[in-house]
């Protein structure tokens, strides 16, 4: 006869080979989604080598059209965020994905700095709803000790979308100019928009809406991680409620948390190219290899401290560690700019600090939101936070002009840095450590 400990191990290791199989079959689509839909978000970073000659576009117009994009997505992703909890992740996923790829494919067709806006503008209301959508689709799925490294391991898609795309992107643009008569950068745009449009088709047939329509889980694993979930949900508030969302003082702190580090995160996607190209690198093949370098480090530090924080069941500093290096790496590159090899040091730390804060930060506000108020909850700090989207790109733009220099703005990345880092450690770490 087993006793009460052999069948307490017994449960431990069945549940892990549960998660195991849930890990292996949800997270790896939802990467594929989000290299995609980071590339063609990002890509723009790209184009500019050569669209701002051809659209007479300044470094503040540039900046100001890449975060327009969050204009949008700020504007649609509360309501995009609610209609997915009610229609469902698979088709509200894949109609995200689907119209995202038509408009992405559509700025081929920019003529100067008005319709580069437009077209940047509907991106965003595009995809609006797809982050804090999978963020949402996650907790049907994990408890919050699992959430971390299941989101870190999703967001990895990030430095995976770098690593990969960045050469891509370098290489489309060198390779396609003026065939059939069109730009490289209009190429670019064509040809990475594609990928949203299939896999967006094949999320129809591939994701479930909920553990138990699951047709690949059993019945004694879906009650496995039914318990596990309803376990974690009876520890959450605002279970829902949509109004807890809106009314919990937590959720703005998040909301601002989150800014902070969007800042640095958006500041180096979209102006890693220009970052490496003023360090002295001029082919735009060399820069897509080089600008790939940085989201390797980032690759390794995000699951580093994605599995850490799991192990350890600590945030906070699982955050403020992460935060702090993304100072020093930014305050690093304003002050060795002009040398190739330190600025990619630098800019790797950099990376490896920002892009690693993301999932991290995303175990806290779910450790506390639950059931119609996460929904409503999620979709507001990601949408508020995304804003430094719009604010970064356009302030390093705008100070490029004015100064000819990418120090200064590097210097104020830094600094919103460490007040994001210093914000997470007036959180509740009762609450937040789970």
């Amino acid at each position: 006869m087993s006793t009460p400990v052999d069948r307490s191990v017994s449960e431990r290791v069945t549940e892990k080979a549960v998660f195991r199989k849930v890990v292996l079959r949800i997270v790896p689509f939802l990467m594929l989604c989000y290299v995609v839909s980071y590339l063609d978000r990002v890509n723009v970073g790209f184009a500019q080598l050569q669209m701002s000659k051809d659209l007479n576009l300044s470094n503040a117009a540039f900046g100001l059209g890449a975060g327009l994009f969050f204009i949008g997505y700020f504007l649609f992703e509360v309501p995009s965020n609610i209609l997915l909890q009610k229609v469902g992740a698979r088709v509200w996923i894949a109609r995200i994905m689907i119209s995202w790829g038509v408009v992405s494919a559509a700025a081929m067709f920019a003529r100067d700095e008005w319709s580069f806006y437009a077209l940047r503008f509907l991106l965003g209301v595009a995809e609006a709803g797809f982050y804090p959508g999978v963020i949402l689709y996650c907790t049907y799925w994990f408890p919050a000790q699992r959430r971390a490294k299941a989101i870190a391991l999703f967001m990895s898609a990030i430095p995976v979308a770098g690593i990969f795309g960045n050469p891509l992107s370098g290489w489309i643009m060198h390779t396609f100019d003026q065939v059939a008569g069109l730009a490289g950068w209009q190429w670019l745009f064509v040809l990475e928009a594609l990928p949203a449009i299939a896999v967006g088709i094949w999320c129809l047939f591939y994701l479930d809406d909920s553990v138990r329509g699951s047709k690949w889980l059993s019945d004694e694993e879906k009650a496995v991680v039914e318990k596990a979930v309803a376990e974690d949900a009876g520890r959450t508030v605002g279970h829902g409620k949509l109004s807890e969302g809106f009314r919990n003082p937590k959720v703005w702190l998040m909301a601002f948390i989150y800014f902070c580090f969007v800042m640095g995160q958006y500041a180096l996607t979209f102006w890693m190219p220009a970052f490496v190209k003023s360090s002295g690198v001029k082919s735009v093949v060399a820069i897509g290899l080089l600008s790939a370098v940085p989201y390797v480090a980032a690759l390794v530090a995000m699951n580093f401290f994605g599995f850490s924080a799991d192990r350890r069941r600590e945030r906070r500093w699982h955050l403020v560690i992460p935060a702090l290096m993304g100072t020093v790496g930014f305050s690093a590159a304003a002050a060795v700019h002009g040398s190739v090899a330190l600025s990619l040091i630098a800019l790797s730390i950099a990376a490896a600090g920002v892009l690693t804060c993301a999932p991290l930060f995303w175990s806290l506000p779910t450790s506390f939101l639950g059931g119609v108020g996460a929904a409503a909850g999620i979709a507001v700090i990601n949408s508020v936070g995304n804003l430094a989207g719009f604010v970064s790109p356009y302030m390093i733009g705008a100070i490029k002009d004015s100064t000819g220099s990418s120090v200064v703005p590097m210097f104020v990345l830094a600094g919103v840095l460490v007040i994001g880092a210093l914000a997470v450690l007036t959180t509740d770490k009762r609450t937040v450590n789970r």
